[in-house]
């Protein structure tokens, strides 16, 4: 993974992309909460590999998207060749079966471990989605895929702007509540590569990314995380947000109650978000009990009132 400072890639990435679209994208993952946490402390680096931009409105996403990618392309930007699909598609190719958007700054070197590269996602188009989609991207090079999740639109929800540069990032708490919800309980799949040498489960990834949060965002009081979050669920899923609430912390209560799992969750955090600032394991496992203490559970108690 790369080592990166947050500030300096988000002023790169906000160089490089048309100025009409920057307001459509939003900085979510890593670098948005290390941009967030560490401003421009050069001394506090972020290991990623990735920076996720977010396309959004829907509506929007896909106009945006030809846009940057045009532009980046035309300037020497590299597409990444790894992963099952990596032939642009045509008119016939399944949705599904599209490469998604990444590329590499030009003078990036694609087999290095230090280079990083941008991908372009979008908003859920609604609020009824279950699981990854997919959305159609039409480029003279062919037809690539705009993939989004379900919870990516909590994670964008009201975002923060980056200081003088027009594009958004994610607000750190709101990405934390997208992994709880994405991860209700702990699975047993795992990341298809190795995360600094081991190969971790995606649940203890994620949750780990909320602890990371946590113990960055040190906050005396967390109750006021549960307030923004009842107001993201009501905005982005006004039918459920009830039912999603009862089980946002179901999933980190299983990863604090197994230390095997703990444990992996420990080893991302002290080699991604945490690597400027390694916490021991019994600080990390405090800040998530803090976080259910003072936050999950006024959100369950939030949810049954009028």
């Amino acid at each position: 993974m790369s080592q990166i400072t947050p500030s300096k890639v988000l002023a790169e990435v906000s160089a490089a992309v048309p100025a009409a679209c920057r307001g459509n994208i939003v900085i979510i993952g890593s670098l948005a909460a290390g941009y967030h946490f560490f401003g421009d402390d050069e001394t506090k680096a972020v290991r990623t590999k990735d920076v996720d931009c977010v396309l959004e409105p829907f509506h929007a996403a896909v106009g945006a998207g030809q846009c940057i990618a045009r532009q980046l392309l035309d300037a020497g930007w590299l597409r990444r060749m790894q992963g099952d699909h990596q032939n642009p598609g045509n008119e016939q190719t399944p949705v599904d079966q599209l490469p998604a958007v990444r590329l590499y700054p030009p003078e990036a070197n694609p087999d290095s471990e230090e280079a990083w590269f941008i991908e372009l996602l979008t908003v859920p188009g609604s609020a009824a989605g279950t699981g990854k989609e997919w959305t159609r991207l039409q480029l003279a090079e062919g037809h690539f895929g705009l993939p989004t999740f379900r919870f990516l639109s909590i994670a964008a929800f009201d975002p923060l702007p980056a200081a003088g540069l027009g594009i958004r990032y994610a607000r750190p708490e709101m990405m934390a509540l997208a992994n709880l919800l994405e991860h209700p309980e702990i699975k047993p799949d795992r990341m298809s590569g190795l995360f600094a040498g081991r190969a971790i489960k995606r649940s203890n990834k994620d949750l780990g990314r909320v602890l990371a949060i946590t113990t960055l965002a040190d906050l005396h009081d967390y109750r006021p995380w549960a307030a923004s979050w009842k107001k993201a669920l009501e905005h982005c899923f006004p039918a459920e947000w009830r039912e999603l609430a009862s089980r946002a912390g179901s999933g980190l209560r299983q990863l604090l109650q197994n230390e095997a799992d703990l444990e992996e969750a420990h080893h991302t955090c002290i080699n991604g978000l945490l690597a400027s600032q390694p916490p021991h394991i019994a600080a990390l496992k405090a800040a998530g009990e803090r976080l259910l203490g003072d936050c999950l559970e006024t959100l369950e108690g939030l949810r049954v009132l009028p």
